[in-house]
């Protein structure tokens, strides 16, 4: 709801967003651009789906140049019925964006929106998610421990 005024905050949000069938897959981007379909090494099949830029690649050692996605991906991924997103980046948004366009199309299409993922030495392929938020009243975000369990 940070994002999005009329959005649901982290009590109200189903847990079917952050439980059950996931895909890991590398997105090929450099640093400080958003991606598209286009950039994706693989068809998108699950429901969750966590994407691997490599642009972040150390949570110790902050850099401004992580790469985005682009609102038209997010809304494709809707329209197949994609429901979660995640990211390997602080954001889906670029840093320097003025406006969150990444974020607004999850809102748009009732995305949940995964971010700051460590995924270096996961391997591209299915996986059942397992990112279960606190259930806090009033809040935009909460911390998950987010696991991957092989299918």
């Amino acid at each position: 709801c940070h994002y999005d005024e009329q959005g649901e905050c982290m009590a109200a949000r189903s847990l079917e967003f952050f439980l059950g069938p996931c895909q890991v897959v590398d997105a090929e981007i450099g640093n400080g651009e958003r991606f598209g379909m286009e950039h994706l090494r693989e068809p998108i099949t699950e429901p969750r789906v966590l994407f691997r830029t490599g642009t972040f690649p150390d949570p110790e050692r902050w850099n401004d140049d992580f790469a985005g996605i682009e609102p038209g991906l997010i809304e494709s991924l809707g329209a197949q019925g994609v429901r979660t997103i995640g990211i390997d980046t602080p954001s889906v948004d670029l840093l320097s964006a003025e406006e969150l366009i990444a974020h607004r199309a999850c809102a748009r299409c009732d995305i949940t929106i995964l971010e700051g993922l460590q995924l270096t030495d996961v391997p591209a392929g299915r996986y059942e998610l397992i990112a279960l938020p606190l259930k806090l009243e009033g809040f935009d975000a909460s911390p998950v421990r987010a696991l991957l369990r092989t299918l």
